[in-house]
Formats: structure tokens, C-alpha cells, sequence
């Protein structure tokens, strides 16, 4: 027991002198890391210092220079602003000098605005006293005298002007002519043409007049079969183996001719016959209509025209105009506009189909009172024509007004065709009372004393007396004439106005 005792004091000496001893060595440890450490900071320390010397010096510097570039900037500032001082006190100066100046000056032009005023007076007095004194001269007065002189500046203002015009208008024409004419000249050669053929009767030639009886059939019942078929008069005379059909209808016109001959080549004719053939006449010719406008618009190379205007194109066939075949003239007019739109550098389809198109307005099957330009237009419009060529079959005739450059070809081109000799005949009457509208136009002005139409009216000579007309005025009265007539008729072609005036002087030796 002692002896555990005493073991125990042992262990537990032993462990407080470890202790004590542990505890030494951790104090010296600890001593020592804590000067390590105060040496270490103050190393820390010490740099730090001298990395915040650097930056204040760095701050500083770039301090002073930023204070050097203002003072720099302010001192040139300050420089300017001495420079712009010194020259507004020199241009004070200088403007100070200019208004003594420019005083003395205006003193100096008050007192020869005095004289002038004073010389003036004097001068409107003079004035005033030789106006009287040109005034009871002349035995005219001043108002009288101006007026005088303002009509004869006038009149010669006038002629001049009018001189000046004809030399533009000469020159114009001379630069625009070359190149129309030969873009026409080359339309018309590329086209055919065919004269002109009668349109409103046809005749229908039989073997012999004995047909001429069997024809007008028992108490007239055939003939009259046939005219309420048809409705075309049948015109039997004592004409030698011919019947004449009468219908300003020309469709109407080919049935009964078709019938007719299906009749007098079958020989059975009797009014229930009669009705039968023009049935199936009629369907034919509908048929072969149809074929025409087909293979019209095939020729010319037109794609996408409604049926029924196919149909009207194929009706012109048998349609004429003043002698001129209408689908024929329409070919024309159909070729020239390709023509001319290519030379143009224009569309020459659109061009070619307004110029086939133009005149569908006369052969509607109802025929409505409207100008067939206007009504040519409504339809093409309706069967869905574009604007272009719907305004140009409305304007050909100036009905309406011109929006596409299409119209103005039209309009010409169907001149070239409608006006070239021998494509249309004229009615007498109306020849005659064109020529002499031309001549009474002429006869209208003072001075003139006769005035001819020659060629065909496509020239028009006035004879002026040289008393009351002089070689200025003669001009002048050409160009008015030739104004008037263009504004105020219609014709084909030109008209050329020639004014002559002679003197003559005669006298009798006895």
C-alpha cells in the first residue's frame, strides 16, 4: 500500500516537473515567434510606408501637372482675351473714324440732294412748259400722244412676236418632221392595203330569170318568207339574172345571200324550207364568225381576248366603214401600232391589241346611241381589258382624254389607214361642203379678195388685196388661217394655205 502510495507521488512529481518544464519551453516559444512577429511587422510596416510615399510622391507629381497644364491653358486664355481686347479697341477705333466719315459724307450729300432737288423743280417746270408747247404743235395731247404710241409699239410687239413664233414653230417642225415621217414612212411600207368596196347592198347572181318567179313564190309568199327571215329586203327588177339585197346589217346581209344560194342550188323552196336553211345559216355563220376572230387573233399574235370580243373581232368582217373593210382596216391599224410602238421603244403588244380593238364599238349586236369610241371602250372594259388599251379605244377619236402614250398611236395609225388614197370613199356632199367651209373661213378675214381649195382640198390659195394687206401681214394671215383650220375642222391629211399678194399697176396709152 506505501509502496502505491509512494508510486503514485512519484508519477505525480514527475509529471509537475514535465510540466514546468513544458511550460518553459512554451514560453520561450512564444517569446520568440512574438519577436519574429514584431520584426515582421515592422518589416510590413516599414513597406507599407514606403509604398504610401511612393503614391503621395506619384499623386503629387501628376498633381502638379495637371495644375501646370491649367495654368498653361488659362495663360493662353488670357492671352487671347488680351488679343481680342486689343483688336475691338482697333475696330472701335476704326468705326468710330468711319461715322465722322460717313458724317461728313451724308452732310455733304444733304446739300446736293438741295441742288438736285432745286435742279429738278426746274427741270419738271421745262418739262411741263415743252409738253405744252409739243402739245399745241401736235394738236395733241399728252394722254392722246401715249396712247398713240403704245398701240403702234403694240402692233409692232405683234408682229414681231408673230414672226418669232413661225421661225419656233418652222424649226420645230423641221427637227420633229424628219424623224415622224420616217417612223411612219416605215409603218405604212410593212402594210398592205386593199381600196375600197361597196357596203350596204350585195348581189346575188341566179342562172337564169326563171329563178327570179320561183323565188318570189305564189302570191309572194317566198320573197316575203325570206325578207322576215332574215330581215334583209329582197329587191327582184327587171335586172338580168341578179337580186339585189338590201340591209345596212351586213351580217344580216351574208345570211340571206347564204341562204339564197343553199335554196337555188338545193331548188326546193318553200317558206318552211325557207325558215330551216336560215336556222342553220345562221348557226354556221356564228360559227365561222367565231373562227374569224380565232384566227385573227392567232395572225397577229394576240393571247388571252375574252369570247366575246373574239366574236366582235370576227363580226368586223362583214362590217365596213366608208367603203373600207373593218376587219380589215383593223388588221391595218393592228400592224402599224406593233409598228411604230417598237420604233418608239414602246410595248408593241399592248399596242397591237388596242389597235385590233378600236373599233369593236361598231359592231355591238345592240347598238346603243354612244360614239363607238366610247362604247368600244365600255366593252373592253367590261371583258376585262387593262386601262391601257381601254383608253386608248375611248381617245382614238379625242372623246375622252389621252392617259397612256398607247393612244396617241392608236389615233394615228388609224389616220394612216383611214386617210391613205383610195382606203375609203367619201360621200359628194360632204366633200363639196368641206371645201367650201375652207373657202368661206378665208373669205371671213378683212383684205381677202377670192380664196380657191384646190387638190381635193388639201390646198387652200388666198388671194389678199395688196391695198389693205402688206407682206408682214400676209404672213401673219397665213398662220391664222391654218390655225383655224386646225382647230375648227376635220380632214384627212394636211391642208396647205398659201396667201398671195401682187400689185398691179395699169394704165391705156390712146
Amino acid at each position: 500500500m506505501e509502496i502505491a502510495i509512494g508510486i503514485v507521488i512519484g508519477v505525480l512529481v514527475g509529471a509537475g516537473i514535465g510540466f514546468v518544464i513544458f511550460n518553459n519551453i512554451l514560453k520561450s516559444k512564444r517569446t520568440a515567434i512574438l519577436k519574429e512577429a514584431e520584426v515582421e511587422g515592422e518589416t510590413i510596416k516599414k513597406d507599407k510606408i514606403l509604398q504610401a510615399k511612393e503614391k503621395f510622391l506619384s499623386l503629387k507629381e501628376e498633381h502638379e501637372k495637371n495644375v501646370n497644364q491649367r495654368n498653361q491653358k488659362l495663360a493662353e486664355r488670357e492671352n487671347k482675351i488680351k488679343q481680342k481686347e486689343k483688336t475691338l479697341s482697333q475696330k472701335i477705333e476704326e468705326t468710330n473714324r468711319k461715322d465722322k466719315e460717313f458724317k461728313k459724307a451724308q452732310s455733304k450729300l444733304d446739300k446736293r440732294l438741295e441742288v438736285v432737288t432745286t435742279k429738278q423743280d426746274e427741270l419738271e417746270k421745262l418739262h411741263a412748259k415743252q409738253v405744252k408747247e409739243l402739245e399745241k404743235l401736235s394738236g395733241y395731247s399728252a394722254e392722246e400722244a401715249k396712247a398713240q404710241l403704245v398701240e403702234a409699239l403694240k402692233d409692232e410687239a405683234r408682229t414681231d412676236a408673230m414672226a418669232y413664233i413661225k421661225e419656233i414653230q418652222d424649226e420645230a417642225k423641221l427637227n420633229a418632221n424628219r424623224d415622224a415621217k420616217k417612223i411612219v414612212i416605215q409603218s405604212i411600207q410593212r402594210v398592205a392595203a386593199e381600196e375600197a368596196i361597196q357596203n350596204s347592198v350585195s348581189v346575188f347572181n341566179i342562172e337564169s330569170d326563171e329563178m327570179k318567179g320561183r323565188i318570189i313564190g305564189r302570191e309572194g309568199r317566198n320573197i316575203r318568207a325570206i325578207e322576215a327571215a332574215t330581215g334583209v329586203e329582197v329587191i327582184v327588177d327587171d335586172t338580168p339574172e341578179a337580186i339585189i339585197l338590201s340591209c345596212f346589217d351586213p351580217v344580216r346581209r351574208e345570211i340571206a345571200r347564204l341562204s339564197l344560194h343553199q335554196l337555188v342550188s338545193d331548188g326546193r323552196i318553200h317558206p318552211a324550207r325557207i325558215e330551216e336553211v336560215v336556222a342553220k345559216t345562221k348557226k354556221s355563220l356564228t360559227e365561222e364568225i367565231i373562227e374569224t376572230g380565232k384566227r385573227t387573233c392567232i395572225d397577229l399574235g394576240i393571247h388571252g381576248l375574252h369570247p366575246e370580243l373574239i366574236k366582235m373581232v370576227g363580226r368586223m368582217k362583214y362590217r365596213s366603214s366608208y367603203g373600207q373593210n373593218l376587219l380589215q382596216h383593223s388588221r391595218e391599224v393592228a400592224n402599224l401600232c406593233a409598228t411604230m410602238a417598237s420604233e418608239l421603244g414602246l410595248n408593241p403588244k399592248v399596242a397591237k391589241r388596242a389597235g385590233l380593238l378600236h373599233d369593236i364599238g361598231k359592231v355591238p349586236e345592240d347598238e346603243p346611241e354612244l360614239p363607238h369610241a366610247i362604247l368600244g371602250m365600255k366593252l373592253a372594259e367590261k371583258f376585262g381589258e387593262k386601262p391601257d388599251v381601254c383608253n386608248a379605244i375611248g381617245a382614238h377619236h379625242d372623246e375622252i382624254e389621252m392617259n397612256t402614250l398607247v393612244a396617241p398611236i392608236v389615233q394615228v395609225c388609224d389616220a394612216i389607214s383611214g386617210a391613205r388614197p383610195g382606203a375609203r370613199r367619201e360621200i359628194v356632199e360632204s366633200y363639196i361642203q368641206r371645201i367650201k367651209d375652207l373657202e368661206n373661213m378665208a373669205l371671213a378675214y378683212d383684205g381677202v379678195n377670192t380664196a380657191y381649195a384646190i387638190q381635193a382640198g388639201r390646198e387652200l390659195r388666198v388671194l389678199v388685196e395688196a391695198d389693205k394687206i402688206s407682206d408682214k401681214r400676209s404672213e401673219e394671215l397665213s398662220f391664222e388661217i391654218s390655225h383655224k383650220i386646225q382647230t375648227e375642222m376635220t380632214y384627212p391629211g394636211q391642208v396647205k394655205v398659201t396667201v398671195i399678194r401682187e400689185k398691179r399697176s395699169v394704165a391705156y396709152a390712146k
